[in-house]
Order: structure tokens, then C-alpha cells, then sequence
């Protein structure tokens, strides 16, 4: 049995494989065509690229319906039918607050209130008109602006897993930075893949109700936390994690963990869950049958943690 290792810089992380089989130059193949699939994808659904397809639809669809790929459309469906089944929690049109906030390029900086304000007005999937039909997509107003930051890299981790399986291999591990990984079957000397979950900066987790490595095969997790990008005002510490309910960074809870056979919907729901606390834990472990979520949240100087489908 052989193992190749590959790794590459894309959607502004670091994207790593590890593949087992019989025939290295195989893996190798494979492993590089599931990059090349995430480069693809860059591409088509960042923000930053102006050629790309999101851009291009983010310069002109307040003026005129734009006529988008299949492969896009589907994917900003499933993002309308998340939204809706988290209360709003999940929301692809967060850009103006992402911006407002400062974290669109930058490290963050507090804004005025109207600032707030003003990017809210645009916040919300009911400015998204999308026509099945004619396969088009349209904004209700001037300065809405979708920003796929929270499924995109889930959705491309998903379809480079989708490569791998259609090249025939059995036995691989991919993920992308520390949000979103996918396990294809298992490694030769285990049933599972054993994937580590980070704890969050200076806090103890008591070992009985934490899954310290979660067992993976055939399955995606992803994880979302407050500390990735931050800034502190007034004592403090305000992540890029925007609410879109309410224009606010984050507070409900440090970190969130979701394991389901899908890597776009454990990226979403991550970060739904991340938005909604503890008061939507239980809404988002009932979304999906088998799922598997941790929750871990900060109130009055303690730490709690809590664990949805681990048997713990």
C-alpha cells in the first residue's frame, strides 16, 4: 500500500491530501485533479477575483436578471433552502456587513451605527431573486453583495472528494485550512479516520464531554470559531463572524463542530451554528438524520460544552 501527500494554496488557505493505494503515480494524478478542481472553483465563487462568475454577477444583477451556470445555480438554491432552514442564521448576502465591519480585506475596525444600519438594509435572501426557468439570478436593490466565504470552501472540499471517488480511489483524507475536511472510506490500519478538533485559545474542556478526535469515513466535519480573524474594542474580542440578523459579530458561542456525509452543508451549518448558540443547537442537530455537532460557549467567565449525536 502507498501513500502520496499533496498540498496547495487556494481560497486564501492551505488545501492537503493524503491518499493511500496500490499505484503512486495514480495518486498523484488523481490527488492533482482534485486540486486542480478546487483552482477551478476559486475561480468561478470568489469574492476577490473580478473575472469570476460571483463577481461578475455582484456588478450587474441589481441592473439586469444574469444568466449563471447550472453548477452555480444549484449551489446558490441550496444556499437559499440553508437559509431558510436556519432562521436567516446562515446568509450568503453577509458581504455588506463583512465590509462594514472591515473584515472584507482587512483585520476589522469598529463602525458607526448607521454604518450598521446601512449595510443591514441590504442583508437578506429575500433581495435574491432567483428564476429556475431562465436559470437567471437578480438583486431587488443596489448593494446587495453574495459572499460565499461560508459554504465555498465546504462546496469545493465536497467536489474535489467527487474527483477522487470518480478516479477510483478508496482511501483519502482532504481538507482545506481548519474549517472543512472529507474522509473517502478508510486508512489501510484503521476503520476510521481520526481528525483532531482544536480547542479553543486558553480554555480547559473537560475530556468526558469532549470529542477530542472525532472518527470520520465517508463523512465531512467542519469546524467554525470567533478567534480566526479578530479585533478587540472596549475589552472585547470582535470576530469576523457577522450575525446577520442583527449586523453584530458573533458572541453566542467560541466554536462549533459538524459532522454529516455533505462538506458544503457541514460548512454552512457550522457557521449557523456558530451565529445561533445554544438556543439553536437543538433546531440544527434535528436538520439532518445522523448528525453530529459540538457546541462550545462562554457565559460569565465558564465554559460549556455541549454534544449532539456522539453518545457521549
Amino acid at each position: 500500500m502507498q501513500t502520496v501527500s499533496l498540498a496547495r494554496h487556494a481560497m486564501a488557505t492551505r488545501f492537503e491530501l493524503v491518499l493511500h493505494g496500490d499505484d503512486p503515480i495514480a495518486l498523484r494524478a488523481a490527488g492533482e485533479e482534485a486540486l486542480n478542481e478546487i483552482d477551478r472553483l476559486e475561480n468561478q465563487l470568489s469574492l476577490y477575483r473580478p473575472g469570476s462568475e460571483i463577481a461578475q454577477l455582484n456588478a450587474r444583477a441589481a441592473r439586469e436578471a444574469v444568466r449563471v451556470t447550472p453548477e452555480l445555480f444549484a449551489l446558490l438554491q441550496h444556499a437559499q433552502q440553508l437559509h431558510a432552514e436556519t432562521q436567516g442564521a446562515f446568509d450568503i448576502t453577509i458581504a455588506p456587513l463583512v465590509r462594514c465591519w472591515g473584515f472584507m480585506g482587512g483585520t476589522g475596525k469598529m463602525p458607526a451605527p448607521d454604518e450598521i444600519a446601512e449595510a443591514r438594509a441590504r442583508i437578506g435572501m429575500q433581495h435574491i431573486q432567483l428564476d429556475a426557468g431562465n436559470r437567471t439570478v437578480r438583486f431587488a436593490r443596489e448593494g446587495v453583495m453574495l459572499d460565499l466565504g461560508a459554504i465555498g470552501k465546504g462546496y469545493a472540499v465536497g467536489q474535489a472528494a467527487e474527483v477522487l471517488r470518480e478516479t477510483g480511489i478508496t482511501s483519502a483524507l482532504i481538507h482545506g485550512g481548519t474549517s472543512t475536511v472529507f474522509a473517502i472510506g478508510h486508512p489501510p490500519d484503521a476503520e476510521f479516520w481520526k481528525v483532531a478538533i482544536e480547542t479553543p485559545p486558553g480554555v480547559t474542556v473537560a475530556r468526558d464531554i469532549w470529542p477530542g478526535a472525532v472518527s470520520l469515513r465517508d463523512e465531512a466535519m467542519s469546524v467554525s470559531a470567533v478567534w480566526g480573524r479578530f479585533f478587540e474594542a472596549d475589552g472585547r474580542m470582535l470576530g469576523h463572524v457577522i450575525d446577520p440578523r442583527n449586523g453584530q459579530p458573533v458572541n453566542r458561542a467560541l466554536l462549533t463542530v459538524v459532522v454529516l456525509p455533505s462538506a458544503t452543508e457541514t460548512d454552512a451549518l457550522s457557521t449557523a451554528l456558530l451565529v445561533l448558540g445554544a438556543e439553536g443547537h437543538d433546531s440544527i442537530s434535528r436538520l439532518r438524520p445522523n448528525i453530529r455537532t459540538v457546541l462550545v460557549v462562554k457565559t460569565d467567565g465558564s465554559v460549556r460544552t455541549e454534544t449532539r449525536g456522539f453518545g457521549l
